[in-house]
This record gives C-alpha cells, structure tokens and sequence, in this order.
C-alpha cells in the first residue's frame, strides 16, 4: 500500500461550509446515520483508538470533521442523520450542514456511505442512495457492525441487503468491523486504487 493509513491526524472542524478547509488534496466523505460508526471505521483504518472521539450518544457530531490521511487525502466526516434524541431546530441543523456539503459545490472526490448491516433500510439511507444515483456521486458503499454476523449469515444478509438497497449496478459494497478489523485492507485498497494513490 503507497498510503500509510496510521499517519492521520485531525486537522479542522468546521461548523459550516465556509469554514471547510481548502486543500488540493483528494477529499473522501463520509456519510450515514448517527451511530453507524463512522469514528469507529476512522479510529480503525488508522489503527488509532483515541483519534476521532467515538460518542455513545447519536447526533453528538454537529460539524464536519477533517483528518489527514499521510498528507495524500482527507477524510471528512459528516454529521450523522436520524438522531433520536435532538432538538428539531438543532436536527435541521445538522441535515443543512450535511445537504450543503452535497449540495453547495463542495469539491469531493468520493464518498463512503455507511450502513450498518444489522438494520433494515432505513428512509434517510435510501434517500442518500437514490440522491448519489440521480446525480451521479462516486460512492462505495460500506456496511458496519459485521462482526455480529457469522460468515455464512453475512453471506445471506449481504445478499438480502443487495435487493433491497439500489446500488448502482458498478457500485463497490464492502462489509467491514471496527472491532473484528474485518474487511479493513480490502476497504484501504479500493480507496487508494480509486483516487490513484
């Protein structure tokens, strides 16, 4: 691998678009629910625990959060959609920051959308999905949490999953645990292989 995923580092928090970093570098997004574990897959292709703080409470996250991955890309995480527990204004809030990031000519490069394996579609997923389709946005789409699953049922839930959701026919799937550390590499490869790293 050309990248060396553990040399990434926190760089900006921006609260909305006009505080987005400008860089010329590749810029990979990071989108999906609340608590679908978006700083768990962060903490863990870096294999750094304590880099983006992981909240037990969804819709914690209410900027986007940059890293820097080995001065080659940047990740930016978006806050999550579908908390529970959150004012409607603040909820409003957030959605804007994250539909402008989309919406606004916001230059990105590729975005990792995150479903967690264990659910069933949820309405904000198949809208974000049906939203990149329609407009043609680079996506790999990346299913978490499977380490609750045995290889067999991941097999079976993939597949259920598949004809559910209307990913687009060329559309890279994976199956990934923060905590199991599976399907890390395959992820880290597509992402470097996509942005020609």
């Amino acid at each position: 691998m050309s990248v060396n995923f553990r040399n990434t580092r926190f760089i900006a928090l921006a609260a909305n678009l006009s505080q987005c970093p400008d860089s010329d570098l590749p810029e990979v997004v990071m989108s999906g629910k609340s608590n679908v574990g978006k700083s768990s897959l962060i903490n863990a292709l870096a294999d750094n625990k304590k880099l983006a703080r992981v909240s037990q409470t969804p819709g914690k996250t209410r900027a986007v959060i940059y890293f820097n991955v080995d001065k080659k890309f940047l990740i930016a995480d978006l806050p999550g959609y579908g908390y529970a527990k959150v004012a409607k204004d603040l909820k409003e809030g957030f959605s804007k920051l994250a539909d402008d990031y989309f919406t606004q000519g916001r230059r990105y490069n590729l975005v990792l959308h995150l479903i967690d394996a264990r659910h069933d579609p949820s309405k904000e997923d198949i809208g974000m999905l049906e939203y990149m389709n329609a407009n043609n946005v680079p996506y790999f789409v990346v299913f978490t949490k499977c380490d609750k699953f045995s290889r067999q049922q991941l097999r079976n839930r993939m597949a259920e999953l598949s004809k559910i959701y209307d990913f687009r026919e060329d559309a890279n799937v994976f199956a990934v645990s923060s905590t199991a550390k599976q399907g890390l590499s395959e992820l880290k490869e597509a992402i470097e292989t996509y942005l020609g790293l």
